[in-house]
């Protein structure tokens, strides 16, 4: 399967997951910088970004060549996008960075990746409450 599919499939089950959760969710335009989709909360008072990163099986993430040209204060990692029971990770920018690999071709370009060992940890398997509870942020 092409991997645009994979990605489509890991960016609306994160869509149906944060929906079902309360969120009110907007995809972004497929490859534009930053977000992939915005999940907003019923009154609009928190906004939150969500980088959504799909794969058809447990392995590294690519963040690219630049850290600091990452965006999104929220990444979910969704593993098995294609299956039946994909399973997500839910991470914040910070520990994304934080735990990328760097490595080095043999043509000494840099590149960063995120291993399965420091995304795929039960603090983030299906840690969608990390995201807070829209309704309640609504609240004065």
């Amino acid at each position: 399967m092409a991997v645009h599919l994979t990605g489509n499939a890991g960016l609306y089950h994160v869509a149906r997951e944060l929906s079902r959760r309360g969120w009110h969710v907007m995809p972004t335009v497929r490859n534009a910088r930053g977000a992939d989709l915005y999940a907003a909360s019923a009154g609009e008072r928190v906004v939150l970004p969500i980088q959504s990163k799909a794969l058809t099986k447990r392995v590294p993430v690519p963040l690219g060549t630049n850290l600091q040209a990452l965006r999104s204060q929220w990444w979910v990692v969704t593993i098995n996008a294609l299956s039946d029971r994909p399973t997500c990770f839910v991470l914040t920018l910070d520990e994304v960075r934080e735990g990328a690999h760097r490595g080095v071709n043999e043509a000494g370009k840099i590149s960063y990746w995120l291993q399965p060992k420091v995304y795929a940890l039960e603090e983030y398997h299906e840690a969608w409450e990390r995201l807070g509870d829209p309704a309640a942020l609504d609240t004065d």
